[in-house]
């Protein structure tokens, strides 16, 4: 049924004090991919806490709300749920260890129509606790069965999709088997990312990565392929989840890299040739 405008649009957000430590920090850039080679000097960085350095995507696992969509006074039909988009600006590097402040509030309620859904826009700002702005995320999901409630806001810019020609560099990344169960340690122990029996329930044949795991490796493929892993160049990073992914496979990032400081990309698991994040664009300092 139609999901009510005015109690999503004006949901009231608690702010959240998150106080992560150098192990969360290395959890993370473990959990995307960082360290599979532990004698590279320049992934080691990331997880190993002498020198320690964040990858920028952190900011999605910190000071989250929680899921707080499947609280029944907001009335959404939160198992029909999906995670269309995710994007990312970095206003200040993630410190490695620190305290932060998440504020968050709905920006955007857009009706798609009864026979499609609706789309719901949350925005997070991180702030450490001097009070200085360190990041902003926008997390787009897509509610199947909530559409069809005749008002609504106007959509996001859309994200571009990326040119017709080839790429112009490409980066593989094999995911562990394992992938899912360490990653869920971040923020998300939904056993549908660990259970197959839950997995099998909701369609699928084993347990399925988390869609933020997916993008952090994107991230990792940028900073791997375009800043000779230098994280700190990265300070935008959006994309739309296309396709689910699965412990075990092999991601290809294919880059599409113009004048300027913005790149394109999309990324394919490549045994089944399916792409599962498009309409990526990646923003980096000189």
């Amino acid at each position: 049924m139609p999901l009510d405008y005015q109690t999503i649009k004006n949901w009231q957000f608690a702010d959240i004090h998150h106080r992560y430590e150098d192990k969360d920090t290395i959890l993370y850039a473990l959990g995307i991919g960082l360290g599979a080679d532990p004698m590279d000097a320049a992934q080691l960085r990331y997880v190993y806490e002498q020198d320690l350095q964040t990858i920028p995507t952190l900011a999605t696992v910190l000071a989250h709300p929680g899921f707080w969509m499947n609280d029944p006074r907001a009335g959404i039909d939160w198992v029909r749920l999906v995670h269309g988009e995710q994007r990312l600006q970095l206003h200040a590097p993630l410190p490695a260890n620190g305290t932060v402040i998440g504020k968050s509030r709905v920006t955007h309620v857009i009706d798609k129509g009864a026979d499609k859904g609706a789309l719901v826009v949350t925005e997070r700002t991180l702030h450490d606790d001097q009070g200085q702005h360190l990041a902003t995320l926008q997390q787009v999901t897509f509610c199947r069965g909530d559409g069809g409630f005749g008002q609504g806001d106007e959509a996001l810019p859309p994200l571009p999709a990326t040119p017709a020609r080839a790429a112009d560099r490409s980066c593989q990344l094999s995911i562990a088997p394992n992938a899912a169960l360490l990653y869920r340690l971040n923020a998300d122990r939904n056993p549908l990312h660990a259970d197959p029996a839950v997995a099998s329930k909701a369609g699928y044949p084993r347990p399925i990565l988390h869609g933020l795991c997916t993008y952090g490796m994107a991230a990792h493929a940028i900073i791997k392929t375009c800043c000779d892993y230098d994280a700190a160049r990265l300070t935008g990073l959006n994309a739309r989840f296309s396709s689910p992914v699965f412990p075990g496979e092999t991601l290809q990032c294919d880059i599409w890299q113009d004048a300027g400081n913005t790149l394109q990309f999309i990324v394919r698991a490549i045994d089944r040739d399916v792409v599962v994040m498009s309409h990526g664009t990646a923003t980096l300092s000189q």
